[in-house]
C-alpha cells in the first residue's frame, strides 16, 4: 500500500538529516549492511498519532560546484573570487529550483527546512518562490532555535509567505511534536480505490535506457490484450489496465532510476522517490538489466529498494539479442546476475529482447 510521503527540504547544513533522524527515532547509516548493495538511505517510514507514513531527507544542496570552492581563498576575497562567485551563483539557483519542483511532485506534504543561527537567505527564498505556487500543504521549520535569542530571530521567516511556521530544535527536538501534529492533520488517507482493485500490480523499474518503455510498448501490442488507459492524476507513474487471458493486470510505468551524479544530485533522489512510490504499490516488480552494459551498481541500488519493501521481483535481462552467444552464454551471464544480486539469489532470471 503506497503511504503518504512528506518530504524535507532545504539548502545545506540547516538540520534536515538530524530532523529526519528524530523521525525515525534513529540514526541511519548512509549505506545499508545488506551483502551485495550500497545505497542511499533518504526513506524511512514514520508513525505519529496513528498515521503511518514515509519521510524523507532529500540531502543538502550544494551552494556552489566544489571546484568553484576550491578556486577561492576564502581567508582573501579579491576580485577573482567574486567574479568566480558570481559566474556561478545560476548553478545552484537551478540546482535549488529542480529538486524543489521535484518534491513538490513526489510528495503529500513538504517541510522546508531553515536556520535560526544563519537566519534568512537568498536560497531559503528561492525554494520559497517555487513552494508557495503549489497546493501541496507546506511547513516552515526553522530549526536550531535552541534559545530565546534565536526563537526571536526565528520569525523573520514568516517574510517567506508560505506555509505554517514551526521553531523547532531538531537535536533536542524541541517543537517537533507540534511540527508533526500539524503534518499528519493534512497527509491523504490511503486511496480507497487500491483497496477495492483486485488487479495484479506490476512495475517495470530500471535505470534509463535499459529498455522499460519498448519492453511496455511490447506487452501491450499483443493480440490478445485489451488495454484502456487509468488516469493517473493523483499517482506518479501512469497505470495501464491490461486484461491478459481473463486475468487483470495493472502495468505501472516508471522513470529511469539515474546514477547519483553532483551536478544533478536532487533530481536523481527525487527519480529514486518516484520509482519507490511505484514499488510500495506493486505486487511484482519487473527489474530490467540491460545485457551489453552488464550488472552495474545502479542495478544492485534499485534490487534493494525492491526488497527493501518486500515486493515480488523478477530479474529481466533485456537486449538479450545484441549479445554474442553460445551454449554457455546464459549459464555464465545468470551465474554472474546471481552473484552480483546475491541477496536476492531465489528470484527468477529472464533472459528477452523486448525489441524482437
Amino acid at each position: 500500500m503506497r503511504k503518504p510521503l512528506v518530504a524535507l527540504v532545504g539548502r545545506p547544513n540547516v538540520g534536515k538529516s538530524t530532523l529526519f533522524n528524530r523521525l525515525v527515532g534513529q540514526r541511519m547509516a548512509v549505506v545499508d549492511d545488506t551483502p551485495g548493495t550500497t545505497r542511499d538511505r533518504l526513506q524511512a517510514d514514520c508513525e505519529w498519532n496513528g498515521v503511518l507514513f514515509t519521510v524523507v531527507d532529500t540531502g543538502g544542496i550544494e551552494v556552489l560546484p566544489e571546484r568553484v570552492l576550491d578556486q577561492v581563498d576564502v581567508r582573501r576575497i579579491d576580485e577573482r573570487a567574486v567574479q568566480l562567485l558570481s559566474e556561478n551563483s545560476a548553478l545552484f539557483i537551478r540546482e535549488i529550483r529542480a529538486q524543489a519542483e521535484l518534491a513538490i511532485q513526489a510528495a503529500d506534504a513538504v517541510v522546508m527546512l531553515c536556520d535560526a543561527e544563519t537566519g534568512l537567505s537568498a536560497a531559503d527564498e528561492e525554494v520559497a518562490d517555487i513552494l508557495r505556487r503549489t497546493d501541496k500543504p507546506v511547513f516552515v521549520a526553522v530549526n536550531k532555535s535552541d534559545n530565546a535569542a534565536r526563537r526571536d530571530a526565528a520569525l523573520e521567516f514568516y517574510a517567506l509567505g508560505v506555509g505554517e511556521l514551526s521553531i523547532i530544535s531538531a537535536l533536542h527536538g524541541t517543537g517537533v511534536g507540534d511540527l508533526l501534529d500539524d503534518v499528519v492533520a493534512v497527509l491523504p488517507p490511503a486511496p480507497s480505490e487500491e483497496e477495492d482493485d483486485d488487479s495484479i500490480k506490476v512495475a517495470i523499474i530500471g535505470r534509463p535506457n535499459v529498455g522499460k518503455s519498448s519492453l511496455l510498448n511490447r506487452l501491450l501490442g499483443r493480440e490478445q490484450a485489451i488495454v484502456s488507459p487509468i488516469p493517473g492524476t493523483t499517482r506518479d507513474a501512469v497505470d495501464t489496465l491490461v486484461t491478459y487471458f481473463g486475468m487483470t493486470i495493472t502495468l505501472i510505468d516508471t522513470a529511469g532510476i539515474r546514477r547519483r551524479g553532483r551536478i544533478e544530485r536532487g533530481v536523481e533522489k527525487w527519480s529514486v522517490l518516484r520509482a519507490l512510490r511505484a514499488i510500495q504499490r506493486a505486487d511484482v516488480a519487473l527489474l530490467l538489466i540491460d545485457a551489453v552494459e552488464g550488472i552495474t551498481a545502479q542495478d544492485t541500488h534499485i534490487a534493494g529498494m525492491i526488497i527493501d519493501e518486500r515486493v515480488s521481483v523478477v530479474v529481466i535481462v533485456n537486449k538479450w539479442d545484441a549479445i554474442k552467444k553460445d551454449s554457455y552464454t546464459i549459464l555464465e551471464f545468470g551465474q554472474r546476475v546471481r552473484a552480483e544480486l546475491n541477496f536476492m539469489d531465489y528470484v527468477p532470471v529472464l533472459f528477452i529482447s523486448a525489441l524482437t
